[in-house]
């Protein structure tokens, strides 16, 4: 088997079987049967620290920023108007704010409560940041960018003052970044778990956009032509291992932290993004194993159709009130667990863990319909 560099400007199968994976691990740990009773690798860490769990978010940041890389270098090399471009970027990031504030309004539309920021207003706010950072910047200036984005919200979470608390400080309630978001947004359009700070707020986006650009970086190297396979496998592998251990070395400092988003945070997490990354290009793209990659494609070409359509049915299921065991009034939702698959289990928590795998064989079975008949949501 050939292990020629498959060309720039191919499609990166292993791009698509990242973002599979990452959503997969993300409709797990979304659905649990039972909230109360979850194995801790699947839960994130309750302030400071890093699981499994705290993952699945950077990951997804990170392939925004690979995939954006790919998408728009054509326009950058052909040195096209860049009108069009940036209009069609902005459409985009748009729409996944909207689809972010869509799924925080429904079922019940109230604007007076709903929480202006989340995951997905985070997914569009990175990518329009890291498509004109991409479009107007050479990768050096990125580089450059990424440091200073790190360095700077370092410095502001740690030394500046909050105003009407004191000094700087880590706290969820009391860092700047939750200053600045009760500020701004005001306290009943933050999360709805606290309503006094926002793990996705807005200070915590400078170093999100870090993570989208390490994606970013990764995808110019992978597109560089005078590089071959191995090279390029080892320097993400490199780049990767050193990015871990200087997130480590930080977070003696800088604890790592997922709902600050802490610098530490970035470089651990972006560091792994690499090495899986370097491990999955060389085993589909380069070895050309694909086959057992399937069900993590059809997952990853239609993933933001997985999250918006998982939340909206959740909520959907929640408005169907049922009569479960011993009388209590429940969701569909609840109910089907209920009924279905906390009778076979001792354990609640395998229980639950069995609720969340059904939810993915179910989302399997519908979007391996979908893939093969290439019905793909295009935002």
């Amino acid at each position: 088997m050939s292990l020629a560099t498959p060309a720039a400007t191919a499609r990166l199968i292993s791009l698509d079987v990242f973002r599979g994976l990452t959503v997969m691990a993300m409709v797990v740990v979304n659905n649990p049967g039972d909230w109360g009773h979850i194995y801790p690798p699947l839960e994130h860490a309750a302030w400071h620290g890093c699981t499994p769990t705290d993952l699945v978010f950077p990951f997804f940041l990170f392939i925004v920023g690979v995939s954006l890389g790919y998408a728009l270098a054509g326009v950058k090399q052909r040195h096209e108007p860049q009108g069009p471009v940036l209009a069609q970027v902005l459409r985009r990031a748009a729409v996944l704010f909207g689809l972010g504030l869509l799924t925080s309004l429904y079922p019940h539309f109230d604007f007076s409560t709903v929480r202006i920021l989340g995951v997905l207003q985070r997914i569009g706010l990175v990518y329009l940041g890291c498509s004109l950072l991409y479009l107007t910047t050479s990768w050096r200036t990125q580089v450059l960018l990424l440091v200073a984005f790190l360095l700077g919200y370092a410095a502001l979470l740690q030394l500046v003052p909050v105003p009407g608390v004191g000094p700087a400080n880590l706290e969820p309630t009391t860092n700047l970044g939750a200053w600045l978001d009760r500020l701004v947004l005001t306290e009943p359009h933050l999360w709805k778990q606290s309503r006094t700070w926002d793990p996705e707020g807005l200070l915590s986006t400078l170093p999100a956009l870090g993570t989208g650009l390490l994606g970013l970086l990764a995808a110019q190297w992978l597109r560089r032509p005078d590089l071959g396979a191995l090279a390029k496998v080892r320097g993400l592998l490199g780049a990767g291992v050193l990015a871990v251990l200087l997130g480590l070395l930080w977070n003696h400092w800088f604890p790592l932290n997922k709902a600050l988003w802490t610098s530490s945070f970035v470089l651990f997490t972006g560091g792994l993004a690499l090495v899986v990354l370097a491990g999955l290009y060389w085993l589909c793209d380069v070895r050309g194993y694909r086959r057992w990659a399937t069900p993590a494609i059809a997952f990853g070409v239609n993933a933001i159709a997985v999250f918006v359509g998982s939340a909206l049915l959740s909520r959907t299921f929640g408005l169907m009130r049922l009569a479960g065991p011993g009388g209590k009034e429940m969701g569909l939702e609840e109910w089907l667990y209920q009924s279905g698959i906390v009778p076979f289990f001792s354990d609640p928590r395998n229980a639950s863990l069995a609720g969340a795998v059904v939810c993915l064989l179910i989302w399997a079975a519908v979007l391996n319909f979908l893939y093969h008949r290439r019905w793909v949501w295009r935002v």
